[in-house]
């Protein structure tokens, strides 16, 4: 893994792009909390539905989808986001496809981001806690990295979005992505912690047991904030874009 990189960052525009509603509260939520404390312009973009997400035998996903886009949006306002955008993708059949690309260009253009957060797309499983990333997951990040580099700043990319939709090129400075197992860049979400969580409370279609959800993010967070020396932090994977 590349060194850990120190420099703090202070975007003025952010749009996270991730596959569910509730992507975002449990791997970025704190990090968005106190980027918008600090005065930064938050946007969603979500491209799935999340029509599948349930054990529900009587759940019917239309419904499904309803509920959950109330529930983004309920938690986004507690995390001060300016904005969501909602993709119709089918839950668990998302594809690294130029549609799919297309799409988060288009809200790339319009939003105009500094900084995008993402999933890390090389983060497919992990034998030491049985987990194995959601495949809606690792499309949405490599989609949204196709997207951020090079679409969405070439304006020969998908000309229809200039010619038609006026959107001109966009380049963004810094893409975050999630990756569990290795990181370069912690954000102290200490004064934060609590935010995020209330936030994840409004997916209430997705916690079973919120206390213990909230026990095992407050432990994670607090094993990530031991390198900087805080109580809580988030990690990500950092690239400064240099083209």
């Amino acid at each position: 893994m590349t060194e850990i990189v120190f420099t703090p960052l202070h975007p003025k525009i952010i749009l996270a792009v991730v596959a569910h509603p509730d992507d975002i509260e449990f791997g970025m939520g704190g990090t968005i909390a106190k980027y918008v404390a600090g005065g930064a312009t938050a946007y969603y973009y979500v491209l799935t539905t999340g029509n599948k997400g349930s054990d529900d035998r009587t759940a019917q996903p239309d419904v499904l989808r309803d509920i959950r886009r109330e529930e983004q949006r309920a938690a986004a306002k507690l995390l001060g986001v300016s904005n969501v955008f909602f993709a119709d993708y089918e839950d668990g059949e998302l594809e690294v496809n130029l549609a799919v690309k297309r799409d988060i260009v288009r809200v790339v253009r319009q939003t105009k981001p500094d900084v995008v957060l993402t999933m890390d797309p090389t983060m497919v499983y992990s034998p030491g806690t049985g987990f194995i990333n959601h495949p809606d997951h690792r499309a949405a990040g490599q989609a949204t990295l196709d997207a951020v580099y090079p679409l969405a700043r070439d304006h020969l990319s998908f000309p229809e979005l200039l010619n038609d939709e006026q959107l001109e090129p966009h380049k963004v400075a810094t893409v975050l992505m999630v990756n569990f197992e290795r990181q370069n860049f912690f954000v102290d979400i200490s004064a934060h912690m609590e935010t995020k969580l209330q936030a994840l409370s409004a997916h209430a279609s997705q916690l079973k047991d919120s206390e213990a959800t909230f026990a095992r993010l407050r432990q994670h967070a607090s094993q990530t904030a031991a390198r900087l020396g805080a109580k809580y932090a988030e990690s990500f994977v950092r690239v400064d874009i240099a083209a």
